[in-house]
């Protein structure tokens, strides 16, 4: 028999006076896995993290710890650590007291030598060693996400709960914690469920992604697979990497405003719509032979990303279709502005979902 997740979801809806802010919402978390759970703003990531962690008591479905329902067991009996987008932090304490404060206090207070050695262990782990006396208005953004974090492992959690935790950490700050949320969780084989709402961030992190669309699962999977074949029109647009054009399907191909697009994939979905990656765009003169589907378009600006150019392009009608060129490619093409182009791509780079 095959061993329980760590974490498991079974219909979990949660209402907020006659509105679903999660509806029916179903899945597992596995042991040392770290899953990443992403969606626009009000998809309902925070209530989600807050009804596991059981801050909020879901209206329907049921929760399970390594097989046991915790649904309406009280948050200090479900072994979970929560680290909150704010810190959370006491400004008044040390690092020390503050990672000390859950195993100090409370139903879950342990000697004082065993307090102030998990402390100890806990800082050391998040690369703190040497400031546990300092004051929390001593250190600097990314020591309070350190701290925050030491304080949830050091009550040695099943599982911890991360709800954007590097919001409030400048670029270069978040690479370098991505990298030691990475280490710790493979160092400690505890699982983590990681809300966020970069995309980037969730590709880079997660052994599977959470795609959250309007209190419903949008999709579930590797990053690759989210990444390379969205589920939805709305996983498409939300993962920021797709053109992506509304229509009806014809057959084999898929009639737009703009013209007939064959595809190479066809995923599920009520709404017909019809998506191609930006990277997958190519750029012709007007009148030159195209392969695949092809649109015109009227160039407007570049933006620089440092390894890639994205260019902008906009049809009489007004909408807006990006085209990525990665200068490992070659250096890109200089566009005049306003001019017209056409847009072409490989048949089987288009999907198309309904």
């Amino acid at each position: 028999m095959s061993e329980e997740p760590i974490l498991r979801l079974d219909g979990l809806t949660k209402d907020f006076g006659g509105q679903a802010a999660l509806s029916e919402v179903s899945f597992s978390v596995e042991r040392g896995e770290y899953v990443a759970l992403l969606g626009p703003s009000g998809a309902g990531k925070t209530t989600l993290l807050r009804t596991i962690a059981g801050f909020e008591t879901p209206s329907r479905g049921k929760i399970f710890l390594s097989g046991q329902d915790v649904t309406r067991a009280p948050v200090h009996q479900r072994g979970i650590g929560f680290v909150f987008q704010n810190f959370a932090l006491f400004p008044h304490l040390t690092v020390m007291n503050n990672v000390a404060f859950g195993i100090r206090n409370g139903v879950n207070r342990l000697p004082e030598a065993e307090v102030r050695t998990r402390a100890l262990e806990a800082i050391d782990l998040v690369g703190l060693k040497g400031l546990e006396g300092r004051n929390i208005g001593q250190i600097s953004g990314g020591q309070k996400q350190r701290v925050a974090l030491a304080r949830t492992l050091v009550i040695r959690p099943k599982l911890v709960l991360l709800d954007e935790p590097l919001g409030a950490l400048d670029a270069n700050l978040r690479l370098r914690m991505r990298a030691e949320l990475r280490r710790i969780r493979e160092q400690l084989g505890i699982p983590f469920l990681h809300v966020t709402g970069s995309e980037i961030e969730a590709l880079a992190m997660g052994d599977r992604l959470i795609v959250l669309d309007q209190g419903r699962i949008g999709q579930f999977g590797t990053p690759a697979e989210v990444y390379n074949r969205p589920a939805s029109a709305n996983v498409a647009r939300f993962l920021n990497r797709y053109n992506v054009f509304e229509g009806a399907l014809e057959g084999q191909a898929f009639a737009s405003q703009y013209g007939r697009f064959p595809y190479g994939v066809r995923m599920a979905g009520q709404k017909p719509a019809y998506a191609v990656r930006y990277d997958r765009v190519v750029v012709k003169e007007t009148g030159a032979a195209a392969q695949g589907p092809a649109l015109r378009a009227n160039y407007v600006a570049s933006e620089y990303l440092g390894a890639a150019i994205m260019n902008f392009f906009e049809t009489d009608d007004g909408k807006v279709v990006e085209v990525e060129h990665h200068l490992s490619n070659g250096p890109p093409t200089i566009f005049a502005p306003g001019r017209a182009y056409d847009l072409t791509w490989k048949p089987d780079d288009g999907i198309v979902f309904g």
